[in-house]
Protein backbone atom coordinates (compact mmCIF):
# COMPACT_ATOMS: atom_id res chain seq x y z
CA UNK A 1 0.00 0.00 0.00
CA UNK A 2 1.10 3.25 -1.09
CA UNK A 3 1.94 6.08 2.45
CA UNK A 4 -0.59 8.07 2.74
CA UNK A 5 0.00 12.05 3.01
CA UNK A 6 -0.25 12.33 6.38
CA UNK A 7 2.46 8.93 6.49
CA UNK A 8 4.67 11.18 4.33
CA UNK A 9 4.50 14.20 6.38
CA UNK A 10 5.32 12.23 9.57
CA UNK A 11 8.18 11.03 8.14
CA UNK A 12 9.24 14.22 6.67
CA UNK A 13 9.17 13.24 2.70
CA UNK A 14 6.55 16.09 2.75
CA UNK A 15 7.72 19.20 4.09
CA UNK A 16 5.38 20.85 6.92
CA UNK A 17 5.34 23.07 10.06
CA UNK A 18 4.74 20.74 13.13
CA UNK A 19 3.34 22.81 16.10
CA UNK A 20 4.36 19.94 18.43
CA UNK A 21 6.08 16.31 17.83
CA UNK A 22 5.99 13.73 19.89
CA UNK A 23 6.92 10.26 19.76
CA UNK A 24 3.63 9.07 19.00
CA UNK A 25 1.90 12.21 17.25
CA UNK A 26 2.39 15.33 15.77
CA UNK A 27 0.71 18.58 15.00
CA UNK A 28 0.03 20.44 12.23
CA UNK A 29 -1.78 23.36 10.83
CA UNK A 30 -4.42 22.45 8.60
CA UNK A 31 -4.26 23.88 5.03
CA UNK A 32 -7.78 25.13 4.54
CA UNK A 33 -8.34 27.02 8.15
CA UNK A 34 -11.72 26.94 9.01
CA UNK A 35 -11.34 29.17 12.01
CA UNK A 36 -8.30 31.19 13.28
CA UNK A 37 -6.71 28.63 15.19
CA UNK A 38 -7.41 25.13 12.94
CA UNK A 39 -4.31 22.28 13.87
CA UNK A 40 -4.45 18.67 12.91
CA UNK A 41 -3.49 16.28 15.56
CA UNK A 42 -2.31 13.21 13.74
CA UNK A 43 -0.95 9.86 15.56
CA UNK A 44 2.31 8.29 13.68
CA UNK A 45 0.63 4.65 13.43
CA UNK A 46 -1.37 4.73 10.02
CA UNK A 47 -4.96 4.16 11.30
CA UNK A 48 -7.10 4.20 8.33
CA UNK A 49 -10.58 5.55 10.23
CA UNK A 50 -12.25 5.80 13.26
CA UNK A 51 -14.00 2.58 12.77
CA UNK A 52 -10.29 0.72 12.47
CA UNK A 53 -9.04 2.06 15.92
CA UNK A 54 -8.26 -1.12 18.11
CA UNK A 55 -8.67 -1.79 21.80
CA UNK A 56 -4.93 -1.66 21.98
CA UNK A 57 -5.29 2.12 20.26
CA UNK A 58 -7.35 3.53 23.33
CA UNK A 59 -4.37 4.36 25.20
CA UNK A 60 -3.18 6.61 21.96
CA UNK A 61 -6.61 8.06 21.36
CA UNK A 62 -6.75 9.68 24.85
CA UNK A 63 -3.48 10.86 24.89
CA UNK A 64 -4.31 12.88 21.67
CA UNK A 65 -7.23 14.39 23.36
CA UNK A 66 -4.85 15.13 25.96
CA UNK A 67 -2.54 16.96 23.73
CA UNK A 68 -5.26 18.74 22.40
CA UNK A 69 -6.13 19.95 25.52
CA UNK A 70 -2.23 20.97 26.05
CA UNK A 71 -2.00 22.24 22.80
CA UNK A 72 -5.03 24.56 23.38
CA UNK A 73 -3.18 26.29 26.13
CA UNK A 74 -0.39 26.86 24.00
CA UNK A 75 -2.63 28.65 21.69
CA UNK A 76 -4.76 30.49 24.39
CA UNK A 77 -8.05 29.71 23.08
CA UNK A 78 -8.30 27.16 26.26
CA UNK A 79 -10.32 29.52 28.60
CA UNK A 80 -12.40 30.82 25.58
CA UNK A 81 -13.23 26.95 24.11
CA UNK A 82 -12.51 24.89 21.24
CA UNK A 83 -13.72 22.04 19.50
CA UNK A 84 -12.69 18.42 18.50
CA UNK A 85 -13.62 16.45 15.10
CA UNK A 86 -12.47 13.45 14.03
CA UNK A 87 -14.27 12.78 10.72
CA UNK A 88 -15.17 9.16 9.46
CA UNK A 89 -15.65 8.19 6.18
CA UNK A 90 -16.37 10.22 3.00
CA UNK A 91 -19.97 11.09 4.67
CA UNK A 92 -18.33 12.37 7.50
CA UNK A 93 -16.15 14.67 5.71
CA UNK A 94 -13.03 12.35 6.02
CA UNK A 95 -10.56 13.61 2.83
CA UNK A 96 -7.12 11.87 4.08
CA UNK A 97 -7.91 8.49 5.65
CA UNK A 98 -5.29 7.93 8.07
CA UNK A 99 -7.19 9.13 11.31
CA UNK A 100 -6.77 13.27 13.06
CA UNK A 101 -7.83 15.23 15.55
CA UNK A 102 -8.98 18.19 14.45
CA UNK A 103 -8.34 21.17 17.15
CA UNK A 104 -10.43 24.56 16.18
CA UNK A 105 -10.83 27.45 18.11
CA UNK A 106 -10.30 31.41 17.80
CA UNK A 107 -13.46 32.73 17.48
CA UNK A 108 -17.41 31.53 18.52
CA UNK A 109 -17.81 28.63 16.49
CA UNK A 110 -21.31 27.89 14.65
CA UNK A 111 -23.06 24.35 14.29
CA UNK A 112 -22.27 23.26 10.39
CA UNK A 113 -25.83 22.38 9.83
Amino acid sequence: MEECLFCKIISKQIKSEFVYEDGDMICIKDIHPQAPVHLLIIPKKHISTILDVSEDDEKLIGKMVRTAAKISKQFNINESGFRLIFNCNRDGGQTIYHIHLHLIGGKRLKWTQ
